[in-house]
């Protein structure tokens, strides 16, 4: 089968396209023919050494397809099963790939197979922060960076469904109106407007209970002067590079902050919590609450132009690779 791989960190150039060889799937794993693959900025951070993966490696962890093998012990699933997975195994940018059985979620007939790709990763990444990291109620106001990316367009329908005002930040005036079509109240743009400066000034000076921040060094310190008493800093991806070191007396000067650094895999660890998180998700978008809007597709050979694509800002929406 073909897959991409790289041997080296580093930017977009280091993927290259291959042929590999897939074993049959182990005990308790499934091959699956990939449909649609979700393109993340985990990939990139993956991708540049951010964050270590043993080399060489595939790359991608987000997928939508069809089942085609069983490994031995595995009666959840049958050939032929439509179903998806996004914290399996690195290795999605590839026509197939095996994924343990409790990682694998069944898709509903109404949620087609790029719209799963695009949605897995980010809507669940949606579903914890709104709801379990910290739980956005009925006429709160919150602040979520990169209103206009992946997880940016769905947490703002879905904060908005849970009854909130919501506040994005963008990175040019051209994806203004976008975020405004997502649930956003409010949309400022991170190169011109004082952001920090307009929160205060709505909450009249309270500050913002909760800030989703996905762009990191960029926007870290600003987000923590947006914060009420006692609010929660939630630092959730490095898009505009690594969050430098802090001292923590810096959260007690700015208010008794919460600071924290979530990741999904930490709210899915079972198969349970897996299953119920996406079928939440499942059923915020067939409820029309939540639309998936998918604005970029590449072919699984063109994934460094996908790469490249992600770092130039110019994305909206969710980018898949068809294979």
């Amino acid at each position: 089968m073909k897959a991409i791989r790289f041997a080296k960190t580093g930017g977009p150039a280091v993927l290259s396209f291959d042929e590999v060889e897939l074993a049959p799937p182990a005990p308790g794993q499934v091959r699956l023919r990939h449909t649609a693959i979700g393109v993340n900025f985990i990939d990139t951070y993956q991708r540049s050494g951010l964050y270590k993966l043993p080399l060489p490696s595939g790359l991608g962890s987000e997928a939508a397809g069809v089942v085609e093998a069983l490994g031995q012990r595995v009666t959840n699933l049958k050939v032929g099963d439509r179903v998806g997975y996004c914290t399996g195994p690195v290795g999605a940018y590839a026509e197939a790939n095996n994924v343990p059985a409790d990682r694998v979620v069944k898709l509903p007939s109404g949620v087609g197979d790029e719209t799963a790709a695009a949605a897995l990763l980010k809507g669940m990444t949606a579903h914890y922060l709104l709801k379990r990291t910290f739980p956005v109620q009925r006429g709160q106001i919150v602040l979520i960076h990169s209103a206009a990316g992946g997880v940016g367009l769905i947490a703002g329908q879905w904060a908005k469904h849970l009854g909130a005002t919501v506040i994005g930040t963008v990175g040019s005036d051209d994806k203004i109106a976008l975020a405004k079509a997502h649930g956003y109240d409010h949309v400022l743009n991170l190169q011109k407007d004082d952001w920090a400066a307009y929160i205060r000034e709505v909450t009249k000076g309270e500050g913002v209970p909760v800030v989703y921040d996905s762009v990191g060094k960029d926007t870290f310190m600003g987000s923590l002067d947006c914060l009420a008493v006692r609010g929660m800093m939630v630092s959730f991806g490095n898009s505009s590079g690594a969050v430098p070191a802090i001292e923590p007396a810096i959260l007690s000067a700015k208010g008794s902050l919460y600071l924290t650094r979530p990741t999904l895999f930490h709210y899915v660890r079972t198969a349970q919590e897996l299953q119920e998180t996406a079928s939440d998700l499942f059923a915020v978008i067939a409820s029309g609450a939540v639309k998936i809007t998918v604005n970029q597709r590449f072919a699984l050979k063109d994934a460094r132009a996908a790469h490249e694509a992600l770092h130039s800002r110019k994305t909206t929406g969710a980018t898949v690779l068809v294979p």
